[in-house]
C-alpha cells in the first residue's frame, strides 16, 4: 500500500470525468473503463507504470480497468475469492483455459496461473477506505498458492488471519490477481470509489491476445 501517490486535485479531476452521465454505468460502477479517455490516460500514468513494472520485473501494459463505486444506495457484500478470469480477443481452444463467458461483448476466459502469475493489479482510491466503508480485505500469501477450488479458499479463510486495507484517497494498493480477497459490505454513508487497473508483462498481452477492456 503506497498512500499520496496522486493529489486531491488530481482525483477531483478524475472524478469529473467518471461522473459523466453520458458514460455506460451499472450500480457498482464501470467494468470496462480502459474505453475512459481520463482513465486511459491514468493507467498511462509514469507513477502507476513504475509501481508496476517493478513488481512486474519488465514493461507492463495495462489492458483492462474497473471503477468500483460503493454507496450507501449501492452497496455489496464480497465473499474470498480470487480474480481468474482474463478478457481475450476471440474465443478459441485453450489447453488449461476456461471456463468461458461474455460480458458487455467481451470474452472472458479463467486463466491458468501461469498466465496470471504475469498479471499485477493496482488500485488507486478515489476516496479514504476505512473499516467502516468496506475496505479490500486480503490473506496474506495466498496469491503463491495458485489457482485454488472453492473447498480451498474455504480452508485458507478459516485458518489465516485477514488484513484489512485502510488506503487514504490517491493511495495506490498493488495486489496479485491470486491473492484470495473479499470485502464486506460499507456501513458508512461515504462513498468508497476504486478504480482497479490491471497490468500485464507487455510482451504477454500479445501472446495471450488480450482484450482491452
Amino acid at each position: 500500500m503506497a498512500p499520496g501517490i496522486f493529489s486531491d486535485p488530481e482525483i477531483a479531476r478524475l472524478l469529473d470525468e467518471l461522473n459523466d452521465p453520458a458514460l455506460h454505468r451499472s450500480r457498482a460502477g464501470i467494468r470496462h473503463a480502459m474505453h475512459v479517455p481520463a482513465v486511459a490516460a491514468i493507467a498511462s500514468d509514469r507513477r502507476l507504470l513504475e509501481i508496476a513494472a517493478e513488481i512486474l520485473e519488465a514493461t507492463p501494459r495495462p489492458y483492462r480497468a474497473t471503477l468500483f463505486d460503493k454507496t450507501p444506495g449501492s452497496n455489496w457484500l464480497v465473499v474470498w475469492h480470487q480474480d481468474t478470469a482474463l478478457p481475450l480477443e476471440k474465443r478459441d481452444d485453450r489447453p488449461g483455459w476456461g471456463p468461458w463467458s461474455v460480458k458487455e461483448e467481451i470474452n472472458y476466459a479463467h486463466a491458468p496461473a501461469q498466465a496470471l502469475g504475469k498479471v499485477v493489479a493496482l488500485r488507486l482510491h478515489l476516496d479514504d477506505s476505512t473499516a467502516e466503508n468496506g475496505p479490500l480485505r486480503v490473506l496474506p500469501g495466498t496469491h503463491t498458492h495458485g489457482v485454488l477450488s472453492d473447498d480451498a479458499i474455504h480452508d485458507l479463510a478459516s485458518t489465516i488471519t485477514p488484513v484489512d486495507c485502510h488506503v487514504p484517497g490517491g493511495g495506490v494498493l498493488a495486489m496479485r490477481p491470486l491473492l484470495v480477497h473479499a470485502s464486506s459490505k460499507s456501513q458508512s454513508h461515504k462513498p468508497r470509489r476504486v478504480l482497479h487497473i490491471e497490468y500485464m508483462k507487455a510482451e504477454a498481452v500479445k501472446a495471450f491476445a488480450l482484450a482491452i477492456a
